[in-house]
């Protein structure tokens, strides 16, 4: 903080703090691998008290601002029957509301102890005093939604998404839909007192054709994923969310965790045996966004 608050306007504690306890302490496919129901609310926990101690620290040397960036997935019931719904709100407690509830509400989603039963502690209510320390922002990062059936082999919470066979698909397997980011900064707006947002991640791995330097890399889907949810920010906007910013994952092609280099999120295509970098379409169509500040997206589908 010291040596870049001159500069640095917008500071975050973490990155995806779900990510980390859902794939590190829970399934065990990210680091460290450990597979087990009592590591994750642990884990969670503790990011959430080094997040407060950052907020803490940074309020002593810092004169901008600093917030919090976390993976949201809104979750639709995959039926109006009740046991869908329960499912809904569980997922929902489990993956959106664990980590903004004790920051904007101090407290955690009731769901949760239902869900890791003797596995979820309890907390000390100084740690939730220290863990709802006032933020400046919340960050974003949108990729997909989740329609969430019942399902009692869905460990732990008793849920699994059901794949939306109508819908467009990126590489990762994920459902494109663009209405689930207005519907989720609307949510974050409506639950938690409107604070200031910022989209620090929105993109797609699609598939992208052998490059040609001189050619370019056409790359369609990915600018139509774009577009339409660059749209759909606008129209959370238009609502009244208070939206100060947007950021596209990602600027280049790059190592993307367990998947390697076989993802390309990149609005640049990077050659990783030569390292070349070649602007693609979407490269051209954000840059085109950013110069007519907004007025490119009311042209074309």
């Amino acid at each position: 903080f010291r040596r870049l608050d001159d500069r640095v306007q917008l500071w975050v504690t973490l990155n995806e703090p779900w990510v980390v306890t859902d794939g590190g302490y829970l399934h065990g496919v990210l680091a460290p691998g450990h597979s087990s129901l009592y590591e994750p609310p642990i884990a969670a926990h503790n990011l959430l008290r080094a997040h407060a101690a950052a907020v803490r620290a940074y309020r002593a040397e810092g004169k901008h601002e600093i917030g919090l960036v976390v993976n949201l997935e809104p979750k639709y019931a995959a039926s109006d029957r009740a046991a869908d719904i329960a499912a809904m709100a569980r997922a929902d407690a489990y993956m959106n509301r664990q980590f903004l509830d004790p920051v904007f509400l101090g407290s955690y989603p009731e769901e949760l102890p239902a869900i890791f039963g003797d596995a979820w502690p309890r907390w000390p209510d100084a740690d939730l005093d220290a863990i709802s320390e006032p933020i400046d922002f919340v960050g974003v990062n949108y990729y997909t939604r989740s329609v969430s059936g019942d399902d009692t082999l869905g460990w732990p919470i008793g849920a699994t998404g059901v794949r939306q066979k109508q819908s467009t698909h990126t590489e990762t397997g994920w459902e494109v839909y663009p209405q689930g980011l207005t519907d989720v900064l609307m949510w974050v707006a409506e639950r938690y007192g409107n604070p200031p947002i910022y989209i620090t991640e929105n993109g797609a791995a699609f598939y992208d054709p052998p490059v040609a330097p001189e050619e370019g890399v056409e790359d369609p889907l990915r600018v139509a994923y774009l577009r339409a949810h660059l749209r759909a920010a606008h129209a959370a906007l238009e609502r009244g969310a208070d939206l100060r910013g947007y950021f596209v994952w990602s600027l280049m092609d790059n190592f993307e965790w367990a998947h390697g280099f076989s993802k390309r999120f990149g609005i640049v295509h990077v050659d990783y045996a030569t390292q070349q970098r070649t602007p693609k379409a979407s490269a051209r169509f954000y840059s085109k966004v950013i110069a007519t500040q907004g007025a490119t997206l009311d042209a074309g589908a």
